[in-house]
């Protein structure tokens, strides 16, 4: 790989897990529980932190991407899991806006985002949030989840994006705490 070239690999087992084709989740706890699902392989398999994220259609629930954490594995600080999604959605769509087709989609997520992941999700033209564990859960087993204005939700649904907080937090939140548990690495943290 030459410095012209920007790479994120996929885990081998993601591979196995995603057909975003045939992979259809009616309801939002569905959606939550994929993702959740998909943060605890993460850990199971040693491929990255304790996240994960999807985008799916709306109103359709077809998954278009899922992302877990790479930032170890890839060694690039952006590569949280909802950056991961957005890019292989809008690879999907063709198009850095996810709404340019007039379909709606949305992100969710295990974990409330950080600060750089809220910065990207209305530049992405993700029309909905849906969040499992809160940002005080992340912090709780140690992490930094940077500089966020205290109302990131009025701030999102001044933009017009729905969010939706707690959708299986207990469950989001036994993630991370298993993480924690297992010895995961807490990176990121000097800023604290």
């Amino acid at each position: 790989m030459t410095n012209t070239e920007f790479v994120l690999r996929l885990p081998q087992w993601l591979a196995t897990v995603l057909a975003p084709e045939s992979v259809r989740l009616d309801s939002t706890e569905a959606r939550m529980r994929f993702v959740i699902d998909l943060a605890q392989g993460n850990i199971d398999h040693k491929t990255g932190g304790p996240f994960a994220a999807a985008v799916f259609e709306s109103g359709t629930g077809r998954l278009v991407a899922a992302g877990v954490n790479l930032v170890e594995s890839s060694n690039y600080s952006i590569a949280h899991a909802e950056m991961v999604a957005f890019a292989l959605a809008q690879r999907t769509v063709g198009h850095y806006d996810l709404g340019i087709d007039g379909v709606a989609r949305e992100l969710v997520t295990s974990t409330e985002p950080c600060a750089m992941c809220l910065g990207a999700i209305p530049w992405s033209g993700a029309r909905r949030v849906v969040c499992g564990a809160r940002g005080e859960d992340a912090c709780a087993i140690g992490f930094d989840e940077g500089a966020k204005p205290t109302d990131w939700v009025g701030a999102l649904r001044a933009r017009g994006i729905e969010v939706v907080q707690n959708v299986l937090r207990d469950e989001a939140r036994a993630v991370l705490e298993d993480y924690l548990g297992s010895g995961g690495t807490i990176y990121n943290t000097r800023g604290r």
